[in-house]
């Protein structure tokens, strides 16, 4: 079990693990964190251990350097700035303490296994590959919204959990590092995924088998290595490895992911595949060392599928990849200085930004309890532990027989009134417990707080995007949301729990932080 990626090849000064002196099961760090079992020792020379927070009573990953100080700094920078950026895509930082004499960062423990041990004993299959780097590039854009670099994408980064959430570990940018490294090494993720090799030139050096390649040094694409690839999985794959093109922003990136990871049994993908990310005549990045210009090619796919998919990139490239911040403050001089500055929009001509989407403060007054009439109005309290800033607090629903609230209702759910109609990119929601099924929906009035209300409001409200069947995991993002459109209502709904407890009731779920982004 890999718990922290063997990333980007260790430089020749990396340090040596240390033998003497070296922690030991039992141990407890900062009075805090019991060492369990020491599980590897990644491509720096860094320890990796599994450890467990006496305080919490939660199982924590712990990666010790030796020595601290100073050659310690780049890791424990490289934490604290993960630690700001919350995603469900993202593994949780939770502590980085420098002791001098060594250094290390506790961070989510994952049970699961690394993309680089899965495929080494079976390749994924497309639709389980386009899955994962939807996962990856998800957890990049909402990197690269708060200016934060990953800088070390690799299939020894990329965990797979055994609930099957897929999550992005170890960032540790350098000033090498840019937004376009971490675009083309997903592109290496696709690669390593459908074929079991890393393309070394393209994505970044590694112990992992070269890409094959021809004679001449070209990278061979995945149909010629497998065969079963998808044209348009094998065209986006070299698209984002060929250095003549420009890369997608990651959030673009991201939406087509999603889009290609939704409609994986659509037929008509399978005959045609979908519009390219890149424009019909493909655009030939200058100046690229030893590769002569390639000529434009053209696209033709289905016109449907085609126009479909680019409005709904355009939309999703200027909304998604916000995440919230653990503190809550978005001032950006509190951004590492190697941070790199918000890049212009496309076409801009006076270099002037665009508004970056930010958390909404949102008081306790601002949120209730919605809970239709056929329920009795029951577990109303403690609604405002949604909004407090504390993932460890929250509202929860009493104990109910069966997942669908014993079939009394259709659901429960948690109103938020943000005073005024706003631009929203995100609505991002943590739970107690995985298997919930959820929806985001919206309306223009609060009937007010009573039955009657709350019964107009589960009628007329309508649903923002899709639902959330059985989801697997405890933090829900909703991001299908128009950007010429305002909202003031919003309603995070459930309509499925699991099962939490023993006894007759077994059923509840509790909310413990809703985070709401967008523009004022």
């Amino acid at each position: 079990m890999t718990q922290v990626g063997e990333g980007q090849e260790a430089s020749e000064s990396a340090p040596q693990v240390m033998t003497f002196g070296a922690p030991t099961v039992g141990e407890i760090l900062a009075e805090r964190y019991e060492l369990a079992q020491h599980i590897n020792d990644d491509s720096a020379g860094r320890q990796v251990w599994r450890g467990v927070d006496v305080i919490l009573r939660r199982p924590v990953a712990v990666v010790l350097r030796y020595p601290g100080g100073d050659s310690a700094m780049e890791m424990l920078q490289a934490a604290v700035a993960a630690s700001r950026v919350i995603h469900p895509s993202l593994v949780g930082v939770y502590d980085a303490i420098d002791e001098a004499d060594r250094a290390y960062v506790v961070r989510e423990w994952v049970d699961g296994e690394s993309l680089r041990e899965i495929v080494a004993e079976e390749l994924l299959d497309p639709t389980r590959t386009t899955a994962v780097a939807h996962a990856v590039a998800d957890a990049v854009a909402a990197m690269h919204a708060t200016g934060m670099v990953h800088g070390n994408i690799h299939p020894g980064t990329v965990l797979i959990g055994d609930d099957g959430r897929v999550v992005v570990a170890d960032a540790r940018a350098d000033s090498a590092d840019t937004p376009e490294t971490d675009v083309r090494a997903t592109g290496g993720i696709l690669y390593f995924a459908l074929t079991g090799h890393w393309p070394h030139t393209e994505a970044g050096r590694s112990t992992l088998p070269d890409a094959v390649r021809d004679a001449g040094g070209a990278i061979a694409a995945p149909r010629q290595v497998r065969a079963g690839v998808p044209a348009y999985l094998d065209d986006l794959t070299m698209d984002l490895l060929d250095p003549r093109l420009a890369l997608p922003a990651a959030d673009v990136l991201a939406a087509e992911l999603a889009r290609l990871d939704s409609a994986a049994e659509e037929q008509y993908y399978e005959d045609a595949g979908p519009l390219r990310l890149l424009s019909a005549t493909r655009e030939v990045v200058s100046g690229a060392p030893g590769v002569p210009p390639e000529p434009p090619r053209t696209a033709i796919r289905k016109i449907a599928a085609g126009v479909a998919g680019l409005l709904a990139i355009a939309v999703a490239g200027l909304l998604f990849g916000i995440s919230a911040l653990a503190n809550g403050d978005d001032d950006p001089t509190d951004l590492p200085s190697n941070s790199p500055a918000a890049a212009a929009p496309s076409g801009s001509t006076d270099g002037a930004t665009a508004p970056k989407p930010q958390n909404f403060a949102l008081r306790a007054d601002q949120v209730r309890v919605v809970d239709p009439p056929d329920g009795d109005r029951s577990g109303l309290d403690d609604v405002a532990k949604v909004v407090d800033g504390n993932d460890n607090t929250g509202w929860e629903t009493s104990g109910y027989k069966n997942a669908k609230f014993g079939n009394l209702k259709p659901g429960m759910g948690i109103l938020i009134d943000l005073g005024q109609p706003r631009t929203v990119s995100s609505v991002q929601v943590t739970l107690s417990a995985p298997g919930v099924s959820a929806e985001l929906r919206t309306g223009d009035q609060d009937p007010g707080d009573s039955s009657s209300g709350d019964d107009a409001i589960v009628r007329t409200y309508k649903t923002v995007g899709q639902p959330l069947e059985g989801f697997d995991a405890t933090k829900m993002s909703f991001n299908a949301f128009e950007p010429d459109q305002k909202y003031q209502f919003l309603l995070f709904f459930i309509t499925e729990m699991p099962a939490t407890s023993d006894g007759p009731f077994p059923f509840k779920i509790g909310v413990q932080e809703i985070v709401v982004a967008g523009l004022s």
